[in-house]
């Protein structure tokens, strides 16, 4: 749909004004003519981006519960006085960050998938507007991802440290395992949807 909004708006500036509001014989405008003969493709589309937008909405939803839960729940537990009892340790403060990180990021990204169920699904909005919503969402999902394995490997490095450090690579690496597959997975539709978007298409030509 994106691509189809794309011919029609270099052939509408291609067009004197006149022209753009002339009529066929059934009596319609280009515009209309338009809408009338891509309403399956809207709804096609719809339907594609509710069903991505829910998916992912579960994804972070999950994430968003972990990340929160982790945050009150420290690595090595209080003192007495509430204070953490590996303040000082850098490994707790790459815990800390990494998981403010991945609560900011998955909460955006909620909030853009939300955005795009809770979007009218006009013709223009598949133009910039869905598309650049769903690509926001999945970076964001992504850097969730990403970051809650940064603060899952750095619990790890806390609680483990000392007794079993030969455990702590090869569980590490394993953490990397869901940020990789993701990347996989969803990288070649984000790619697609960027050239699309903002890259030298018929409707941002090369300079």
């Amino acid at each position: 749909m994106q691509r189809e909004l794309q011919w029609f708006k270099a052939v509408e500036n291609l067009l004197p004004p006149w022209a753009r509001e002339s009529k066929n014989n059934y009596n319609l405008t280009p515009r209309e003519e338009f809408t009338n003969s891509h309403k399956e493709l809207v709804k096609e589309g719809e339907k594609w981006m509710k069903d991505t937008a829910q998916s992912c909405t579960v994804a972070v939803t999950l994430i968003i519960t972990v990340v929160f839960a982790a945050a009150f729940t420290v690595p090595g537990g209080n003192d007495n006085g509430g204070i953490p009892n590996f303040l000082e340790k850098t490994s707790f403060l790459v815990f800390v960050i990494s998981d403010a990180l991945a609560l900011c990021s998955s909460t955006s990204s909620l909030l853009m998938f939300l955005g795009i169920l809770t979007s009218r699904y006009s013709e223009q909005d598949f133009l910039v507007s869905l598309p650049r919503r769903l690509i926001i969402g999945l970076i964001t999902l992504f850097f969730s991802i990403a970051s809650m394995m940064v603060a899952f490997g750095a619990t790890i490095y806390i609680v483990l440290s000392q007794p079993w450090k030969w455990v702590i690579i090869p569980i590490a690496l394993l953490g990397c395992v869901p940020v990789t597959l993701f990347a996989l997975l969803q990288f070649p539709l984000l790619l697609d949807m960027v050239l699309s978007t903002y890259g030298p298409s018929i409707f941002h030509p090369v300079k």
